[in-house]
């Protein structure tokens, strides 16, 4: 009984150990912990001061109309609040896509406001009312205080449940601002 329990015991420690030395790099790999980009500043006209950028911002899929998410919190680099709505009905796209075309209204916590193209969401549609975003890139073109003369690219990964009306996005990219005198 006493060797039976020893071996149990060591096998379960072997175990647990190898799951660890497993599931931890596994976690990290996956968690969206990434070093963050070295990012230089760029020259042109005036000089520029880049820096990568990251969050998530949620929202309501159609909750003011079909066409208008509300109001949802932004957070990370751009910490905030955001709206979009859509320019239309959604279009099909190629391969069994289907192109969303928004147009984004962001105000940071501080109050400025960020000024964004319309972007162009292509979504791949899995059941009837689930879509996994597969592009989603999002031009800043300026905004007011810190944003005024700003330029940068964003890039999304996302999913939208019509049915639950939920939209959970994740951004990336890298802002670049004008240097304030």
């Amino acid at each position: 009984m006493m060797k039976s329990t020893i071996t149990f015991v060591g096998l379960l420690t072997r175990a647990v150990l190898m799951a660890v030395a497993v599931f931890v790099p596994t976690l990290a790999l996956f968690s969206g912990a990434s070093p963050a980009p070295k990012v230089g500043p760029r020259s042109g006209g005036a000089e520029r001061h880049c820096v990568p950028i990251g969050g998530t911002v949620m929202t309501n899929f159609g909750a003011i109309d079909p066409l208008t998410n509300t109001l949802g919190p932004a957070s990370g680099g751009l910490r905030g609040a955001v709206s979009a709505t859509l320019q239309g009905a959604p279009q099909p796209g190629t391969g069994g896509t289907v192109a969303f075309h928004v147009q984004h209204h962001w105000v940071t916590e501080s109050g400025d406001t960020i000024t964004v193209d319309p972007a162009v969401a292509t979504a791949a549609p899995l059941p009837q009312t689930l879509f996994a975003i597969i592009t989603y890139p999002i031009h800043i073109t300026g905004g007011t205080g810190k944003f005024a003369g700003a330029t940068g690219d964003l890039t999304n990964i996302c999913e939208v449940v019509l049915g639950a009306k939920a939209t959970v996005f994740r951004y990336t990219g890298q802002v670049c601002f004008a240097e304030q005198d």
